[in-house]
């Protein structure tokens, strides 16, 4: 047998043998139950991070595991030249539990992103001509890292060095209508958001900023596009978070959650915007194959029930309180904010730039958390968490809080 097929590998092997765009830590995780997940050495960590919001129904969740061997004894994959009974399906669902009447399957949020901003000019060019192209996004939003996604993306540090990206884009401040106002045009074909930022440091919508969002829209004949690749999937507290602020968008992505860590996304329109992409105009490989919408449908049935959607606004609750008492210990932020389950935490002044220094001393102490930004802590945990599992990962917040401190000499 291959010697190098059978070697051990270790984090240096990812320095011998990956492209070095990330930077992952020392440890490799090798099983997982629920959010609780064991690496290389045996030791366990509690995972309020999710993958990334991805993991919403926790570590191989047993219904799950059932439904992809069951479809992997099926089918794997079709072309699209042909359709597929789980595509179907999950289309079906979606758009029975949505506003929306037509759905697009991609592989992540990104490709689901670069379909709805596509559509987004295509109709525009279909009923109003070139000139009504402009897309106008949020600074500090983030949509993926296509050369189209970045550049709607309202963080310049992504495009850096790759330039030239695509033009026709603006972008405004989150929750500022009046500048909103001055912004948009005639020729502006879409508006992208975000119900909550997400990267941009967990920032929620205003109620009245997004309802004069969709009449700027309704305006000037734009399609008002909801990113909700990571707020969407029950995150919130309702299958998608845009239902909570009263507003029905023309388009909308979905990803992350939708597959528990399978690689699927979506884009969801309304009939008329869907029109635009006829027969040719656009496509995906993977997106829509059998294994990836079977798993996706099991996920929606799961989340997509009072029990649990209820547990997440109970659960959030939990985490805002646990918050709220490590800071009432350490004073160590100045804001706990977020809807659901995705919760940040704004570090002090005097930590500012330090909150991967949290995640580290997090990950020492048993605790996958994240960051949005570097002074924000990000919590993503799965939707079905266990109450003994957010309190054991807040005690050794607690403690790693408590080192932080330490280091810095935070009086």
């Amino acid at each position: 047998m291959d010697k190098k097929v059978t070697q051990q590998v270790t984090r240096a092997t990812f320095d011998d043998v990956m492209v070095p765009n990330y930077a992952p830590s020392a440890i490799i995780p090798v099983r997982g139950e629920g959010s609780r997940v064991w690496d290389t050495e045996g030791k366990e960590y509690i995972d309020f991070a999710g993958g990334i919001a991805v993991t919403a129904l926790g570590h191989s969740n047993p219904t799950l595991v059932n439904v992809m061997r069951e479809q992997a004894g099926k089918i794997w994959h079709l072309a699209n030249v042909m359709t597929n009974e789980p595509a179907l399906r999950l289309a079906k669902k979606l758009t029975e539990k949505t506003f929306a009447d037509r759905v697009f399957f991609a592989n992540s949020g990104a490709e689901a992103n670069e379909a709805a901003f596509k559509l987004a000019r295509r109709y525009a060019f279909d009923h109003f001509g070139p000139e009504k192209h402009e897309i106008i996004a949020f600074n500090k939003s983030f949509h993926g890292r296509t050369l189209f996604t970045v550049s709607v993306g309202g963080q310049a540090k992504y495009k850096e060095g790759f330039e030239p990206t695509p033009g026709g884009i603006k972008h405004c401040d989150y929750n500022d209508i009046e500048q909103l106002k001055s912004l948009i045009s005639d020729k502006t074909c879409a508006v992208v958001m975000e119900p909550i930022q997400g990267e941009g440091g967990i920032i929620p919508a205003d109620k009245a900023f997004a309802k004069q969002v969709r009449e700027l829209c309704d305006k000037h004949n734009a399609l008002l596009v909801y990113d909700e690749v990571q707020s969407g999937v029950g995150r919130t507290g309702t299958l998608y978070a845009y239902e909570q602020l009263g507003v029905i968008p023309d388009v909308l992505t979905t990803a992350k959650a939708l597959g528990n860590g399978f690689p699927v996304g979506a884009m969801l329109a309304t009939k008329e915007a869907a029109k635009s992409l006829a027969f040719g105009t656009h496509g995906s490989t993977y997106g829509g194959n059998p294994m990836a919408c079977a798993i996706a449908e099991a996920v929606i049935d799961i989340i997509d029930t009072p029990e649990v959607l209820a547990g997440v606004a109970k659960r959030h609750d939990l985490f805002v309180e646990g918050l709220k008492a490590i800071n009432e210990k350490h004073h160590v932020f100045k804001d706990i904010r977020g809807m659901g389950l995705l919760i940040g935490a704004e570090v002090i002044d005097s930590l500012a730039g330090k909150a991967g220094e949290i995640v580290k001393a997090s990950a020492a102490e048993g605790l996958f958390v994240l960051v949005a930004g570097p002074n924000v802590l990000r919590l993503a945990p799965s939707l079905i968490i266990t109450e003994k599992d957010i309190a054991d990962g807040l005690a050794r917040l607690d403690k790693a809080i408590a080192t932080v401190i330490a280091n810095n000499k935070v009086a």
